[in-house]
């Protein structure tokens, strides 16, 4: 235990704390799940949860569209998938949330294997065009098998995640932490030990030389529609035990439109920036509802705050803010915080970098 605790250590000491921005990102989630320690109200409580699995919902979205260059459109299919099965499992074969959850994230892997398979030979676009009809696809079932499915009811009174709001919370944080972590390796560049990441960068920015250097691009590209769906997958689950329903809402399109203004907001190709802007914009846009017209505005909201974003920070206020308070050393080109005088690793003067 002393040597596994060792390398936590070890690999927080040269992964996180030298870096600025990950030490940012570490007070962020450190602040969410001390949140509860000055609140307890159980609204509050339900807002943070939610937050926590949109945005393993988001990030799901960023590493499918945002690494691999898969721009998809109706990501709310793997979300819908992994609520249905999840609910179906614990409401006719009395299976618990533990078991569930993974089955209905299984199962959005299976889904992103049905839908990766048609779309090999399509790209843009087109391709874009094919993800949004698969959740059309999918509600058209739900109302072909009303018996299974419940309908436009939905299937309800599905078993709760955990006895209390402050539970259901802290299980949902240490799920998103640990899916979020898994989602950054899986698309580091700069990894040792897996490699998808440096691949998926290769087919997103020119599939064609990927392909003639020797990758398999539509295997690859296969892996990031099962990998996104996967994640996609265990937030629907997630979702439909803590909502104790799944129903149509599940595959509505403006829930995948939701996921991409909060990828883009945060920072595509970042992961952890659709993680922050899901804890700015979700529990604001709930703020704004409350207001008797706060419905109406709240599409209004979201339309010019992505004009917005996409006009002033196009690629996101993470990579702003990132690019604000990081430099990389002119000669080894280590990150250090842009107050450094000197690099953090080879003492080479950083003057250099800003007098350029």
């Amino acid at each position: 235990m002393a040597i596994l605790y060792r390398r936590i250590w070890n690999w927080f000491r040269l992964e996180v704390w030298v870096i600025p921005w990950r030490m940012i990102l570490f007070g962020f989630v450190l602040v969410i799940g001390l949140l509860p320690l000055i609140t307890m109200n159980a609204y509050v409580l339900r807002i943070l949860t939610f937050a926590c699995i949109f945005a393993i919902f988001s990030a799901s979205w960023d590493l499918l569209s945002g690494y691999v260059g898969q721009l998809s459109l109706g990501h709310c299919a793997f979300f819908g998938v992994g609520a249905y099965t999840s609910a179906l499992l614990n409401i006719h074969l009395k299976l618990p949330p533990v078991i569930t959850i993974p089955c209905g994230a299984a199962m959005a892997v299976l889904a992103g294997l049905v839908i990766a398979l048609p779309t090999m030979r399509l790209r843009g676009f087109y391709l874009s065009l094919v993800t949004m009809a698969f959740p059309f696809v999918l509600g058209g079932l739900i109302f072909i098998f009303p018996d299974v499915s419940g309908g436009e009811m939905g299937i309800y009174g599905v078993t709760r995640l955990a006895g209390s709001p402050l539970s259901i919370f802290y299980i949902s944080l240490i799920i998103m932490v640990l899916s979020l972590i898994v989602m950054w390796k899986l698309t580091d560049a700069e990894s040792r030990f897996i490699r998808t990441g440096v691949i998926f960068f290769a087919i997103r920015e020119d599939e064609i030389a990927a392909r003639a250097s020797g990758i398999n691009t539509s295997l690859y590209r296969t892996f990031g529609f099962c990998f996104s769906g996967f994640f996609a997958g265990l937030a629907g689950a997630l979702y439909a035990h803590v909502m104790r329903i799944a129903g149509p809402s599940t595959l509505e399109m403006l829930l995948s439109f939701d996921v991409i203004l909060w990828a883009i907001f945060g920072g595509s190709t970042t992961i952890y920036g659709a993680m922050i802007a899901t804890f700015i914009l979700y529990p604001l846009m709930e703020i704004i509802r409350l207001h008797p017209i706060g419905e109406e505005f709240r599409i209004v909201f979201k339309a010019c705050l992505l004009i917005v974003v996409i006009t002033f920070m196009p690629h996101g206020i993470t990579r702003w803010i990132r690019d604000h308070i990081e430099e990389d050393c002119p000669r080894c080109k280590i990150i250090n915080l842009w107050t450094h005088k000197y690099c953090r690793a080879c003492r080479a003067p950083m003057k250099a970098e800003r007098t350029g």
